[in-house]
């Protein structure tokens, strides 16, 4: 064999397969961990193209997260855009974890007016409208071969208590819609909704129990809120088998006590404890980086020290 023995050719196969395995491996591929490790692209850059490139080459993911890309939300593409998304998965070979919807982000019709989300005045049918995004998130995730759709809780009412039960019914009417068309509705606890900590997800949970309504868990919005417990406290109290997506990023106490994002691998949030019990928990969804801190010369370069966080604990918690 052109002067190398069959036996050191059996063994350089052996070590270039096991290198070859531990690649695939390094780089998110099947078998090395539980997860399905991703981002949301517009994190990263509007550049759809070049945010896909630097999640794949660079950061090593299979999974992406979609939200929002040349400016535009992903609810407002044409469909000559929608088109150029898909050819752009493809030519980097990502897979999309949920469609990151804005849906019911919006004031809830003939309550008290939210302090939070636009300040400009409702025009027409709210509910109406929220439907139609229900719709085209459905649409979009079949679209992009996901099953998962994100939604929210309303933007957050002082006193939610009159309007609490009629908010909780329209989200397992939008549950039991998309489980109609096999698809699982993720709820994230965001801060300006009213939704927005591992306790009040507890009781969203408890009251809606439709199957086809899941978590799309973050502790870092819960810290954001105020729950500066949401791990490892929060975090016990919650249904384990109705977390079914979970968003990674960091907050931490600034100046006078304010919270304030972080880079993912410094802040309150101890992720690799996060992870670690992620994984003992069972979970097989997606962990989706969604930086949020700004503190690096552009959003890529600031996603790029998160990324550099996430990694790191999920190597520490033997998860990668």
């Amino acid at each position: 064999m052109n002067g190398i023995s069959r036996r050191g050719f059996l063994q350089g196969a052996a070590v270039m397969g096991a290198v070859g395995i531990a690649g695939r491996n390094a780089f998110g591929f099947a078998g090395a961990h539980p997860f399905k490790i991703g981002v949301i692209t517009d994190e990263i850059t509007q550049d759809f193209d070049h945010a896909c490139a630097v999640a794949a080459k660079e950061f090593g993911m299979q999974w992406v997260e979609l939200r929002a890309m040349w400016k535009k939300s992903l609810m407002n593409l044409s469909d000559t855009e929608l088109a150029d998304v898909e050819r752009i998965l493809s030519k980097y070979s990502l897979q999309v974890t949920d469609i990151a919807s804005p849906l019911f982000k919006a004031h809830w019709p003939g309550a008290p007016r939210s302090t939070e989300g636009p300040k400009t005045s409702d025009t027409g049918d709210v509910l109406k409208q929220q439907d139609e995004v229900l719709e085209k998130s459905i649409a979009l995730a079949k679209r992009f071969k996901t099953n998962k759709v994100r939604c929210f809780d309303f933007w957050r009412i002082e006193n939610v208590g009159p309007y609490r039960q009629a908010i909780d019914h329209k989200l397992a009417e939008a549950a039991d819609q998309c489980g109609r068309q096999g698809i699982l509705l993720v709820l994230e606890n965001e801060p300006a909704c009213n939704t927005a900590t591992g306790r009040e997800s507890v009781r969203l949970l408890n009251a809606v129990k439709s199957s086809h309504l899941a978590l799309n868990w973050d502790p870092g919005n819960a810290v954001m809120r105020g729950e500066f417990d949401a791990y490892p406290n929060a975090w016990n109290m919650l249904p384990k088998d109705r977390i079914h997506h979970c968003h990674v990023k960091n907050a931490v106490k600034g100046p006078e006590g304010k919270i304030v994002w972080s880079p993912t691998g410094t802040g309150i949030i101890d992720w690799t404890g996060q992870f670690r019990d992620l994984a003992k928990a069972g979970y097989r969804d997606a962990v989706s980086l969604e930086t949020h801190w700004h503190g690096g010369a552009t959003p890529e370069e600031s996603t790029r020290v998160s990324w550099s966080g996430m990694k790191k604990a999920l190597q520490d918690s033997g998860n990668l």
